[in-house]
């Protein structure tokens, strides 16, 4: 694609609103079988009463409709109608397009000045700005169409990894189950030798620099990193850090053992709950749905409200004549009746999308409207979440409160928990959503304002953003704690939200140390789960679309692939979102057992009138507690 003037696609004010019809450059565009590879302007003696067009100009990079040896036009009028251009410089082809070649303008004839231009130097910078918004713009555009190609060709291998990452997932809910004591262990004794190791690597580079001259004084502020490195006060902070960290670590260990092979139990219980309702760990895919539905929801409705003013359209002119008549950007125009023949002067004249008016009463608070769809999404978002978690809360109590756990389980329970949700709780949880709701909008709209004057040099409007936005922040974690531990008394007693969130964090209050002790042993599993899904098979993916790993017969090779990171990237975010799916059942079976256990303890006593609802497992961690 050769562009017959290259110099109207730099930036200009016409240019801009020339993209907002799609158009990439407003010029001429033509099919050539090869770009040019001489500097060329039209001579002066072009312009003369008696010059020919085609003793001046190439065929091959001339519009198709024109014929030079036969047409009538003169040489200015072929100009002015931008069928030939009127200069070309060496050029390549890339991404399509004949590109000029930047290294070659550094030899460009000294009386190579252009139209317009004062001095060669001018016209070269004019053409680099050209080729700038030329990549920026269609770059883009050719990178999207090459990822698209890269999937079309491994959508499969992709969708394979995916389920790499659903039995990882499965492999290690079942370790859970069955060896969550061992892995518990392998983790804290894993952080513990890694800990170890560090403060042994961070010794030997210490004593290794210690003869060393220079010290950390000797350094400039603006030093590299790598300097720092090489001084041996730097390796003995990291010393003294390790250790005190390594400190912490024994200390909390050497308070909490006692209660974590609590956790561990419950641990155990909850992948044994999951066993029996193998459904709930479909259940994630259902809210993803509706979470794609509030999207498109919000996404249409941002939309129509952005295009609901009548579309603006202006007659413009990318001509370069000097007549008065071309000067029609702010005239407006309809595309049903506008005539580009009633403007002989301005061949060139074009009637384009401008813009949508904005003088209606719905335009002039557009602003408002489109802060309240925000506002609604982020509550259908947030209650969608909270009928997920109401839902399985449902459905692993149910379990719980079977005094036999083998024959008082209900049939389906997740079904059940669903519709009984739907019919008894919208309102609380509508209720907890819209309180969730109160605290991420303002601190969206904190963000939103930060990144639009984020280059202010005001000292106490930053203060002010930040303790605003900490503050938010902090109100967000703690409502959605609260409204997490409300969902699962709403389910279990039908309580309304105030009134659940209220005996669900008296209830933790009063088991302080329990719940901190399972909440770091839960936190820390999962977040181990996670990341060995998200680790494995992001390196298998890394190892399989990069070409180190080969498959015998063929079927898949990696070199064809225009950008292997594409398929990696989108292996890994897929293993996220499935593994974040599966340990968010898991999470909240081991936040809802964790609830009726201690709703357990207070209403009962394990008498004959009054007996545990716990399984055996839990009751001889319980005894065994209470025997020490």
């Amino acid at each position: 694609m050769f562009y017959v003037d290259i110099l109207k696609c730099t930036q200009t004010k016409k240019v801009s609103a020339t993209s907002l019809s799609g158009i990439q450059c407003p010029t001429t565009q033509v099919c050539v079988k090869k770009c040019p590879s001489t500097f060329w302007m039209l001579p002066a003696l072009a312009y003369d009463a008696g010059a020919t067009p085609k003793d001046f100009f190439q065929q091959q990079y001339c519009d198709p409709s024109l014929i030079l040896t036969s047409t009538t036009l003169t040489v200015q009028e072929i100009i002015d109608q931008e069928l030939c251009p009127h200069f070309y410089v060496p050029s390549t082809a890339a991404l399509g397009r004949c590109l000029p070649i930047l290294s070659d303008l550094k030899n460009i004839p000294g009386t190579f000045t252009l139209a317009g231009t004062a001095s060669v130097a001018e016209t070269v910078t004019k053409i680099r700005s050209a080729m700038g918004f030329l990549i920026s713009t269609f770059h883009t555009k050719a990178m999207g169409v090459r990822i698209f190609e890269d999937f079309a060709s491994s959508w499969y291998w992709i969708l394979l990894g995916l389920l790499v990452a659903m039995f990882v997932s499965l492999v290690f809910m079942l370790l859970l189950r069955y060896m969550a004591f061992v892995v518990i262990w392998v983790l804290i004794a894993g952080f513990l030798l890694i800990g170890g190791f560090g403060i042994y690597y961070c010794y030997m580079e210490y004593k290794h620099l210690s003869t060393s001259s220079q010290t950390i004084g000797d350094l400039t502020y603006n030093a590299h990193i790598s300097a720092y490195l090489q001084v041996k006060e730097t390796w003995l902070a990291f010393v003294i850090i390790m250790c005190i960290v390594e400190f912490i670590m024994l200390a909390i260990l050497a308070y909490i053992r006692r209660r974590l092979a609590f956790a561990v139990a419950l641990i155990e219980e909850s992948s044994k709950v999951i066993g029996y309702m193998m459904s709930t760990l479909v259940y994630p895919m259902f809210s993803f749905i509706l979470l794609v539905v509030c999207v498109a929801y919000w996404g249409i409705t941002s939309l129509f409200l952005a295009t609901s003013g009548a579309p603006v359209y202006r007659a413009v002119s990318f001509s370069n004549a000097a007549s008065p008549s071309c000067s029609l950007f702010d005239m407006p125009c309809y595309p049903e009746t506008f005539d580009a023949t009633a403007y002989p002067t301005c061949p060139s004249i074009r009637c384009i999308f401008f813009k949508y008016d904005n003088t209606g009463l719905i335009q002039k608070n557009i602003v408002v409207l489109q802060i309240f769809n925000v506002f609604v999404f982020l509550w259908l978002v947030n209650f969608v979440i909270a009928l997920g978690q109401c839902s399985l809360a449902g459905a692993f109590s149910s379990y719980y409160w079977a005094f036999n756990k083998h024959f008082d389980i209900p049939r389906l329970p997740l079904a059940k928990a669903f519709f009984c949700t739907l019919r008894y709780h919208v309102g609380s949880l509508a209720l907890g959503s819209l309180l969730l709701t109160l605290f991420q909008l303002p601190r969206l709209i904190l963000e939103y304002l930060y990144h639009k004057f984020h280059d202010s040099k005001n000292p106490f409007g930053r203060f002010m953003w930040i303790c605003l936005r900490s503050c938010f922040f902090c109100l967000e974690l703690f409502m959605q704690f609260i409204s997490r531990n409300a969902f699962i008394n709403i389910a279990i007693y039908g309580e309304s939200f105030c009134l659940a969130g209220r005996n669900a964090f008296n209830l933790k209050r009063r088991n302080m140390r329990r719940a901190v002790v399972l909440s770091y042993a839960t936190d820390v599993l999962l977040f181990c789960g996670k990341l060995l899904v998200i680790g494995a098979n992001g390196v298998l993916a890394f190892y399989f679309f990069s070409g180190r790993i080969t498959l015998p017969d063929g079927t898949f090779q990696a070199e064809m692939l225009n950008y292997y990171w594409a398929p990696i990237i989108t292996v890994v975010v897929g293993s996220y979102l499935i593994a974040q799916g599966f340990f968010s059942v898991y999470s909240m079976c081991v936040d809802t057992l964790f609830l009726c256990f201690l709703e357990d303890l207070e209403r009962n006593d394990g008498s004959v009138q009054r007996p545990y609802y716990m399984s055996r497992n839990l009751m001889r961690i319980l005894q065994r507690s209470q025997q020490k």
